[in-house]
C-alpha cells in the first residue's frame, strides 16, 4: 500500500521560508511522480510543483516559479517543497500526491493522482 506522509508546516512571518517534506512508501518501482498541491477554504486543490523520480525531472506551475523549489532525497524516499519569500496568500493546507500509472500526466496536468497525503497547514502572517 502506498502511503504519503507530509510534515514541516507551521506558522511563519511574511518573507520567511519553510520546507515541507513528503515521505513516500509502498511503491514497488521508481516509476512514479510526486506533486505538491495546496488548498484553501475558498479554492480547489491547485498544483504547485511535481517531480518524476525515475527520470529526475521537475515541473512547476506558474504560481510557484521563482519562490518554490521541489527536490528529492531518494535515499530517504522523501520529496521536499522549499518555499521562500512566503506571502500571506500562500496560507493553505499543502498536500503531496502520487501517481504511479501515469506519472507524466500528473506532472503535466496536476490531475487524478492515485494517492494523497493527509496535508499540512502552512500559515503566513503579515
Amino acid at each position: 500500500e502506498v502511503q504519503l506522509v507530509e510534515s514541516g508546516g507551521g506558522l511563519v512571518q511574511a518573507g520567511g521560508s519553510l520546507r515541507l517534506s513528503c515521505t513516500v512508501s509502498g511503491f514497488t518501482s521508481d516509476d512514479y511522480a510526486i506533486a505538491w498541491f495546496r488548498q484553501t477554504s475558498e479554492t480547489v486543490r491547485d498544483g504547485i510543483a511535481c517531480t518524476m523520480r525515475k527520470v529526475n525531472t521537475t515541473y512547476y506551475a506558474d504560481s510557484a516559479k521563482g519562490r518554490f523549489t521541489i527536490s528529492s532525497d531518494n535515499a530517504k524516499n522523501t520529496v521536499y517543497l522549499h518555499m521562500d519569500n512566503l506571502r500571506p496568500e500562500d496560507t493553505a493546507v499543502y498536500f503531496c500526491a502520487a501517481e504511479g500509472f501515469r506519472p507524466l500526466f500528473l506532472c503535466k496536468h496536476y490531475a487524478s493522482p492515485d494517492y494523497w497525503g493527509q496535508g499540512t497547514q502552512v500559515t503566513v502572517s503579515s
